[in-house]
């Protein structure tokens, strides 16, 4: 298998971020990123979608959408929506409607920013999702970067602390997404979870103060969703986006927050008689299976099952966990930097059946 490092949910001028394609393709380059998917509010712009090359680095620019009814105060419910070919917005008052039109038309649905709450020292309203008795959605959003900042922003002098050093900000997903993400999971439903940047590249001007908040770069380096696919990128637009977007569809990929250190090379696998599953696969626990984990360095690891824990590693880069239980099992792995403990990867589920 191959792995890909995507950063996803981003916005352009066509929405309410402060840069273009060009500018997203320009420091997803920079950044190392493998594929960038820029999703504007309710607007799906196709042009700018493809290859960006910079001497013998490429970057693969997807399209897609942030879609929300925008007539709702506040405008809470917001679906990421990847590989539609349509425009769909006009489906946005009714979640479960437009849910559905998503997977006709062959794309996938991702809530976001299930805990998005309000911050009234930058004015912000809580966009949280709250429209729970939606089925048939591809995954969510465990982890968003810049919803981060109204968690953490308890007063403005917080705001402003994290505004001048970004980098203190990410902990880890709130415990709200992952209670949720488990409890979504028990009751029998695969829900693949993805890291989104939210980046907007937000210009400030107050008084003495000139900053681009949260520059797109910056995002990138941050929070991301690694991607297991069966070949590298080909670079032909129609093929390589087909073997994405099956690979989020299946789950073969893990959250990530790479700004501490690089998680590429993890690896979280299941082996039993029927041969090895991946992130997202099923597996019969008939015979017994046994869990193989990589870690790209030593750090601490979690093995869960059904949400609740079964073993932990300290200061490990290789654990093995052997059951013949049934269950939905995942893996969280934390490490220190700068000088607080902080998530670093969030693998997809491996369901034991």
């Amino acid at each position: 298998m191959q792995e890909l490092v995507v950063s996803l949910h981003m916005h352009t001028t066509y929405s309410d971020g402060s840069g273009s394609h060009k500018d997203i393709a320009d420091a997803a380059l920079k950044a190392g990123l493998d594929v960038a998917i820029v999703t504007d509010h309710n607007v799906l712009v196709k042009g700018p979608e493809g290859y960006y090359k910079e001497g013998r680095r490429k970057t693969l620019l997807l399209i897609g959408e942030e879609i929300h009814d925008q007539a709702r105060r506040p405008q809470k419910s917001h679906l990421l929506v990847f590989n539609a070919a349509r425009e769909l917005a006009s489906y946005a008052p009714d979640p479960q409607d437009l849910i559905d039109h998503v997977r006709r038309a062959g794309g996938l649905s991702f809530i976001a920013h299930l805990y998005d709450p309000e911050c009234p020292p930058i004015k912000e309203d809580d966009i949280s999702w709250v429209d729970w008795h939606v089925q048939d959605f591809t995954g969510i959003e465990l982890w968003n970067s810049l919803s981060e900042l109204k968690i953490q922003g308890k007063t403005i002098f917080h705001i402003i602390f994290y505004v001048f050093f970004p980098a203190f900000l990410n902990l880890q997903p709130p415990p709200q997404h992952l209670k949720k993400w488990d409890e979504l999971l028990t009751q029998g439903k695969k829900i693949v979870a993805i890291g989104g940047a939210d980046a907007h590249a937000i210009p400030v001007n107050a008084g003495p103060i000139h900053r681009q908040v949260f520059p797109y770069e910056f995002h990138f380096r941050g929070i991301t969703s690694h991607l297991l696919t069966p070949t590298e990128l080909s670079g032909d637009l129609e093929s390589d986006k087909k073997m994405i977007y099956d690979a989020f569809a299946a789950g073969h990929c893990f959250v990530a927050y790479d700004l501490p250190k690089s998680t590429r090379g993890f690896n979280f696998t299941a082996q039993g008689r029927e041969g090895t599953a991946l992130m997202g696969d099923e597996i019969s626990a008939n015979g017994g299976v046994t869990f193989n984990i990589r870690l790209p360095d030593n750090a601490e690891c979690h093995l869960l099952r059904n949400g609740s824990p079964v073993q932990l590693w300290q200061n490990r880069d290789t654990c093995t966990h052997i059951t013949t239980e049934p269950g939905v099992y995942r893996v969280e792995v934390y490490r220190t930097y700068l000088g607080r403990r902080r998530g670093w990867i969030f693998s997809n589920p491996i369901y034991v059946r």
